[in-house]
């Protein structure tokens, strides 16, 4: 009769004790997401800053220049995301701009006199910094990712996860630029 009771005790608190872990990892990603958000903000808040100076020179790019400040309003639009498919839709928004920031960054290269404004300079050295913590955070969101991944996705912690609805998030990878 006590080992009646016993089992009974363990089916009840070991879902419980598997929940409890699935949902504070997810909490995790969530949180070490908010990081990363944090400086995609000083990212988006520079940009126009970058615009600026640049068009001053840039006279010939201003395709370029549109293509960066649509997909700087797509950005911000898909900030503070809740889940995982909200996220998803904010990296890759965030990869798209950080495309089109490189060959910006790129383009600067061949205007001598962009390249010693004091404007510009301050301007990039402020994106260097906000990217240096990117990464920084990137890495920080990664482990969170991988951790909740990897618990969601063996048995028996699947069966629960899937029962609610906590999905794999995706990673933040960095392109080769």
């Amino acid at each position: 009769m006590p080992y009646i009771i016993i089992a009974a005790v363990l089916l009840l608190v070991i879902p419980y004790v598997i929940y409890a872990s699935i949902i504070r990892k997810r909490n995790q990603v969530n949180e070490t997401f908010s990081g990363i958000d944090v400086q995609l903000v000083k990212r988006h808040d520079l940009i126009p800053n970058i615009v600026a100076a640049a068009k001053k020179f840039m006279d010939h790019e201003s395709e370029l220049f549109n293509d960066i400040t649509a997909l700087r309003t797509k950005a911000v639009d898909s900030q503070h995301p809740k889940d995982a498919k909200g996220i998803k839709a904010a990296l890759d928004n965030e990869a798209a701009l950080s495309g089109k920031l490189s060959q910006l960054m790129v383009n600067v290269e061949n205007y001598p006199n962009l390249k010693s404004d004091q404007t510009m300079i301050e301007v990039q050295k402020a994106l260097m910094d906000v990217e240096e913590n990117i990464s920084a955070a990137r890495r920080f969101y990664n482990s969170a990712v991988r951790n909740l991944n990897d618990t969601i996705q063996v048995w028996p912690m699947s069966l629960i996860a899937k029962y609610v609805n906590v999905e794999p998030y995706p990673f933040f990878e960095a392109k080769e630029t």
